[in-house]
């Protein structure tokens, strides 16, 4: 009976938002790779907290969905700390610095402006924005559930104009980050098609608030206000649902 609810569940809810996501990157690189010169500088400067703020405030509406106060607090502590203790953002920045000077060959000439160390702590700052953000996690596990794709589109717009206004300093090696983006969705949004069966309503209300909580600590970094560790917080996204049907 559960097979074939997910076989049914899987036939009906046809996956689009990680495409259009990684589409929305591709596109912005581009445009932003050709209109570099057309760019003036006060918008690398205003438009990151425009897209800090979207992220915030896309983060309060998922937050008050929670069911479960406890939980939420519980999860983002106890993830945090294991992130921490396996050190997940080493592994991107590790990842990020090996794509450097494949990154240079491919955009000659586009970091004269740039510093080596400053091309790679932005090229980082998108790979954890576009492929491991809580927008994009939250959304693909979002759309794999209950076939919602408001996230992932949402999460499209922004990082079409992110890519755009990022690309002009970069150049189109931005575009290559939407492969990861796209691999990571897809399997996120079709693992949730699984999981459904497993979860009630609670545990997932409390999964969209920890995701919420990634979501505002994703807007608070874009921002410069303050940079939280939003790799290393991603395993309170795996405990979070354990822990809620264990507390109710």
């Amino acid at each position: 009976m559960r097979f074939a609810f997910i076989r049914l569940h899987w036939e009906k809810n046809v996956i689009t938002g990680p495409y259009v996501n990684s589409l929305g990157i591709i596109l912005g690189s581009l445009i932003g790779f050709i209109l570099a010169r057309a760019v003036p500088k006060r918008l690398h400067d205003s438009m990151p907290m425009i897209f800090g703020l979207c992220s915030m405030s896309m983060a309060v509406i998922l937050i008050l969905k929670f069911s479960t106060l406890p939980v939420i607090i519980l999860s983002c502590i106890i993830g945090t700390l294991i992130g921490e203790l396996i050190y997940v953002e080493r592994g991107i920045n590790t990842a990020a610095a090996k794509m450097r000077s494949v990154a240079q060959w491919l955009a000659p000439g586009r970091q004269e402006s740039v510093s080596q160390k400053e091309f790679l702590e932005v090229f980082v700052a998108l790979i954890v924005l576009f492929c491991a953000s809580g927008t994009g996690i939250v959304g693909a596990l979002n759309e794999g559930m209950n076939g919602d794709t408001s996230v992932l589109y949402t999460k499209s717009a922004m990082d079409f104009f992110a890519a755009l206004l990022f690309s002009t300093r970069l150049g189109y090696v931005v575009a290559f980050i939407a492969v990861p983006q796209l691999i990571i969705q897809l399997s996120l949004a079709y693992a949730a098609i699984l999981i459904l069966p497993l979860t009630s309503e609670l545990m997932r209300n409390d999964f969209y608030a920890v995701g919420g909580m990634l979501m505002m600590a994703t807007g608070l970094r874009i921002c410069g206000i303050k940079i939280f560790p939003i790799a290393n917080m991603l395993p309170a996204l795996v405990i979070v649902m354990p822990l809620s049907a264990l507390w109710n």
